[in-house]
């Protein structure tokens, strides 16, 4: 099978996420497309905002349950931290060696990709699938015959904007699926 995977804290997933991957699951690249949920991205600093990963993992299941194309796993929650997405792959690729990974980030991602550890072995292996962002710079990647890009809507919606609506009580109706607004008020996150 082929697999796209979306990486990311997903703290909390909402509409955007969930557009991009069905779009990718539906495309001609992938059978499915599965969301890593990552306890920690080694690009970013550790934050208080990061709500615990079973949390976000749950949150994942509850927006993807739905989709056949849609899978959510938690395969970096047991290797070492931070998560590379390289290990990652290795490890999946051993894990499944019957099925073909390909890493999916956004537009704004490519720019800074040559600095992922292994960039060139993830490139040469695995390929990326790139989906528009707003204000992304332009990359030489674009041409790189292991870049596909998705025709896809530039949507620009922030978990960040999200969390603090939420814990303004503001309303996040139509920005987040119903089951993840159910398990933010059911257990608490972000007030």
């Amino acid at each position: 099978m082929r697999i796209g995977l979306f990486f990311g804290s997903f703290n909390p997933i909402h509409i955007g996420h969930l557009i991009i991957a069905n779009i990718i699951a539906d495309s001609d690249e992938v059978d499915q497309v599965w969301f890593v949920v990552s306890p920690l991205n080694p690009f970013k600093k550790s934050s208080k905002s990061l709500i615990h990963e079973f949390d976000r993992y749950d949150m994942v299941e509850a927006a993807s349950m739905d989709s056949y194309n849609l899978k959510v796993t938690d395969v970096e929650f047991n290797l070492p931290k931070p998560s590379y997405t390289i290990d990652t792959l290795a490890y999946l690729s051993d894990k499944h060696p019957e099925d073909h990974f390909k890493l999916i980030i956004g537009e704004d991602n490519l720019e800074s990709f040559p600095k992922w550890k292994n960039h060139q072995q993830i490139l040469s292996q695995y390929g990326l699938l790139v989906y528009p962002r707003p204000r992304a710079a332009n990359s030489q990647l674009f041409t790189h015959s292991k870049v596909k890009v998705i025709d896809a809507p530039k949507i620009d919606i922030s978990a960040t904007f999200i969390r603090e609506r939420i814990s303004k009580n503001k309303s996040v109706k139509y920005l987040i699926p119903a089951g993840v607004w159910e398990l933010i008020e059911k257990r608490k996150l972000y007030h």
